[in-house]
């Protein structure tokens, strides 16, 4: 779309659907948290929920940029139809990875030997990934149909389809945990599951105006060849693939630091809450791609928001963290025991400054997506999780400090690190306007 001059009140009122459904999504991890907190093991299992939810994670990568793709490439019908058969080919092949590491020798190889997780944590989390199948694919699919419903700038939608995947996320969380059925991590595991294929359905339905305005464009002649889809999204789909192994990454390490499993039962808990105040910067990404304008003659506005932004999120944070809030959220709920809200404390004030960066870093991408140049975006991600691994390795090895701690201390110097990468590359851009870097 053609941006058109822009103020503040009209990229919030842009960004805000987009805002609230990242914020509904942000909510149901530490929902699901403190319902598994309050079932029976609950150590175990949160440990177990933490640790399949990571390898969720990295099998729902490839996928999760398919939300930029279709913003940006869905132009009309022979773009839709030749992006929508790459997202089903792409949404199959993640189902399939995840189903080979549920099988028996892999996930002894993986869990047991490599992560050197608890057996009775191991055994838990082969259940919690099994009950996680239609997690990726389901989340391939909304996200190429949220795409062009950004496209065509109805991000209302959105948020109605994510209303719609809290509300059944929700319900089958609590009647899991009423009836006891299945173990905390399990019963976690299928509650998002429900929501996630409840909202791909749904976001498929309300879509179908903007799909239908797509099937009325010709646009043969100027639609992206398959090949070129591939070129465009490779650098894309290794951004998150590489950001999400990072979690693993911490998992392998924190089952090797002080403190273990502390570490790892309140890892999702702090990852949750975090997420909270990230997700508002990882919603800005497509807005400023959709509004940024042929010519990015609407950055200086969308820049300026981001930066209001960034302080707003640190700032929101930084107050729960820093004050009695940090006691409710962790006990009252979370569910967490006074031990553990104790050994939280600490990682969670150093974890504020991620949000703030994280922003940044979404509004670097923005410019490098919308000028069609993806490699410096992958290539940050990737020293983001050298650096991790590098400074977790030389700290477990040589910091008498739990594994939390560190791992929070190594997740914002690494941020800060793929932001300065990719400093020279946004500079280009603002004074070449998108010419060749």
């Amino acid at each position: 779309m053609t941006a058109q001059p822009l103020h503040n009140i009209k990229i919030f009122r842009f960004w805000l659907p987009l805002a609230l459904a990242w914020l509904m999504m942000a909510v149901e991890g530490p929902l699901l948290a403190a319902l598994i907190a309050r079932m029976p093991e609950a150590l175990f299992n949160l440990a177990a929920y933490g640790v399949a939810y990571a390898f969720a994670l990295i099998a729902e990568a490839p996928v999760i940029m398919l939300l930029s793709a279709s913003t940006a490439l869905c132009r009309g019908a022979e773009s839709y139809r030749r992006l929508r058969r790459f997202t089903l080919a792409l949404s199959l092949g993640v189902t399939l990875l995840l189903l080979l590491l549920v099988l028996p020798g892999v996930f002894d190889l993986v869990g047991l030997h490599l992560l050197g997780l608890h057996p009775e944590v191991a055994g838990a989390t082969r259940l919690a990934i099994l009950f996680l199948l239609p997690w990726p694919g389901a989340i391939g699919l909304r996200r190429f149909y949220q795409g062009v419903l950004i496209a065509d700038g109805r991000t209302r939608r959105v948020t109605m389809g994510t209303v719609l995947r809290m509300v059944s996320m929700a319900a089958a969380g609590l009647t899991l945990a009423a009836s006891g059925g299945l173990p905390g991590a399990a019963a976690g595991s299928l509650a998002l599951s429900c929501g996630v294929v409840a909202e791909a359905l749904s976001i498929r339905r309300l879509a179908s105006p903007s799909i239908q305005r797509l099937l009325q464009i010709d646009d043969v002649d100027q639609a992206p060849s398959f090949r070129e889809i591939w070129k465009f999204y490779l650098p894309l789909a290794l951004t998150p693939f590489i950001a999400l192994s990072i979690q693993p990454l911490i998992v392998f390490f924190l089952g090797r630091g002080m403190d273990p499993l502390q570490s790892l039962a309140v890892l999702p808990v702090l990852y949750g809450l975090t997420f909270v105040f990230r997700a508002l910067g990882l919603s800005y990404q497509e807005v400023s791609i959709s509004l940024l304008g042929d010519r990015l003659e609407n950055r200086l506005a969308l820049g300026r928001f981001a930066g209001g932004l960034a302080v707003a999120v640190g700032a929101c944070l930084g107050l729960i963290a820093a004050t009695p809030l940090a006691v409710i959220w962790l006990r009252d709920i979370s569910g967490l025991s006074e031990e553990l809200v104790r050994f939280a404390r600490l990682p969670l004030l150093l974890m504020v400054p991620m949000p703030v960066l994280t922003v940044g870093l979404t509004w670097q991408r923005s410019l490098l997506v919308k000028v069609r140049k993806t490699g410096p975006v992958s290539t940050a991600t990737a020293i983001e999780a050298a650096a991790i691994c590098g400074l977790m390795a030389v700290l477990i090895a040589w910091i008498p400090l739990p594994g939390m701690v560190l791992a929070a201390i190594t997740l914002v110097v690494a941020r800060l690190l793929a932001m300065l990468y990719l400093i020279p590359y946004c500079r280009h851009i603002e004074q070449g306007l998108g010419e060749e870097l």
